[in-house]
């Protein structure tokens, strides 16, 4: 979701559970009622992160709204994220997503706008919505991951092409908003559009993301200081 402190995915395949992206809403169940353990997205949740970003102080605020919308027949969770860096907004985006009857989080899209230090936007590259101009949802959480799975984050050729693998369940972290052991999700993500760019993020069950940061190709991190269940 997010700048979104990462860049991510492949075209349509998976492995190990592989799963490409239907038409929109095709033989496929979908409700607004996110309740993914490593992603939950119900209304009034709030998380708030703090780092860095090309050594200037971020802030990250994304808050599940308790608006829905309709992207094709599929009914979405919306949700907003803006981000401050050395406290000036210069980005806010709205996602979409959606939960099949799995409970796989799916992902149908974003209206992102960059802003310049006067409020103006500069840019909405990488927005992008499933049904529209070719592109197609993909993959975000996997209701069971598992370590090896690789899956597709967006389908839009060109200007949105996100990817992620599991690369482990048994990770520790700590950030600001505390320490969790052991049963922590780890995912690698990248971009053929950012070759030579690699991000990872870390969730927790029943909180969803607490830390991502870059690996490779940059210098940008953000840890979770707090976070508001409704």
């Amino acid at each position: 979701m997010h700048s979104k402190v990462i860049a991510g995915v492949l075209t349509t395949v998976t492995v190990l559970g592989a799963m490409a992206a239907p038409a929109l809403g095709a033989n496929r169940r979908y409700t607004a009622r996110v309740t993914n353990a490593y992603y939950p997205l119900l209304p009034g949740m709030r998380w708030e992160y703090r780092g860095v970003k090309d050594g200037r102080p971020l802030r990250d605020v994304v808050l599940v709204t308790h608006r829905t919308e309709r992207i094709g027949s599929v009914r979405c969770a919306v949700v907003v994220d803006r981000v401050h860096v050395d406290r000036r907004l210069v980005e806010s985006t709205v996602d979409w997503f959606a939960q099949d009857g799995a409970g796989t989080v799916w992902y149908f899209g974003e209206a992102t706008r960059e802003f310049d230090r006067h409020g103006r936007v500069t840019s909405t590259e990488g927005s992008w919505r499933a049904g529209s101009d070719g592109a197609r949802q993909g993959v975000f959480m996997p209701r069971h991951p598992r370590v090896g799975q690789s899956f597709a984050q967006e389908h839009y050729p060109g200007h949105a092409e996100d990817r992620f693998e599991v690369v482990s369940r048994t990770a520790t972290i700590s950030v600001p908003y505390g320490t969790f052991r052991a049963r922590v999700l780890m995912t690698e993500e990248s971009t053929r559009l950012e070759p030579g760019v690699l991000d990872a993020k870390w969730y927790v069950k029943g909180i969803g993301q607490v830390k991502e940061a870059t690996l490779k190709g940059g210098d940008e991190r953000a840890e979770l200081v707090s976070f508001r269940r409704r």
